[in-house]
């Protein structure tokens, strides 16, 4: 694993002294590389060690954040009881045993059903687009057509989509989700922040989704890019598999301030 560069460092060093760290990530393209089929998604062992370790440390929290439905989240991640865990952009959130399932009005479920026949039709007309389907949103995925293809179909469901009033549509890497609750990453790095007392969180996220919460981190936070892009995160690495050094050098600082 390599050794952040200099200014990640630093920050890293004075992140890891603060009273109560959240470490709040992605998983697609953060803790796991990405791949063309969803469920074959596994964390890179050396994340996965840090975060269970940072999970163990006092005042330390961990929290998973992805687009990903919370079942499969679980399916995938394998995470340690104590990480808490945010699901479809923040429309899911798993706090500890007494936590609320997601309850949808009578409303939002009619709305739902007419969206997953909206994005199901394209699918239907596009041989390689698979649809997925959330407790409060469905998903188009195009990760295994090729980009003209991609983009038609993007587009005719976005059309078909935006004619459903109360529908929130949001891109992402060969994917067009719609959800019937409007909510976001940021909203989530928000609420753990408040949940767990953090006084300085570290988030690290890779899509264009995750720019909702590199934009609510405050000054004492550290916001992390994975891969290339457009970001107003402060720092980038290549890689989930540089996103490892990071963790493990994260944990060894955080190790030391608490000891």
């Amino acid at each position: 694993m390599s050794t952040p560069a200099p200014a990640l460092q630093a920050a890293l060093a004075e992140l890891a002294r603060t009273d109560t760290l959240l470490v709040a990530l992605d998983f697609d393209g953060t803790l796991s590389p990405l791949v063309e089929h969803a469920d074959d998604a596994r964390p890179l062992p050396e994340s996965a060690a840090a975060v269970q370790q940072l999970a163990a440390l006092p005042r330390t929290a961990t929290a998973l954040i992805s687009g990903r439905a919370l079942d499969s989240l679980r399916r995938v991640a394998s995470p340690e009881p104590e990480t808490l865990l945010i699901g479809s952009h923040g429309a899911e959130t798993w706090t500890g045993p007494n936590a609320e399932p997601l309850q949808l009005t009578p409303e939002q479920a009619d709305l739902l059903a007419h969206a997953r026949t909206a994005v199901q039709e394209v699918v239907d007309g596009c041989p390689g687009c698979r649809i997925e389907h959330k407790p409060a949103g469905v998903v188009l995925h195009t990760r295994s057509v090729s980009d003209d293809v991609a983009s038609a179909a993007t587009a005719q469901a976005r059309e078909r989509l935006g004619e459903l009033d109360g529908v929130h549509v949001t891109d992402g890497k060969a994917v067009l989700e719609a959800s019937v609750i409007r909510t976001s990453k940021g909203e989530g790095v928000q609420a753990l922040r408040e949940l767990t007392g953090a006084t300085a969180v570290l988030f690290g996220g890779d899509d264009v989704t995750d720019e909702r919460a590199f934009a609510v981190l405050q000054p004492q936070d550290v916001g992390i890019k994975v891969g290339p892009g457009v970001t107003a995160a402060a720092f980038r690495v290549a890689s989930p598999e540089e996103m490892s050094g990071v963790l493990a050098e994260l944990l060894r600082l955080r190790r030391a301030a608490v000891d």
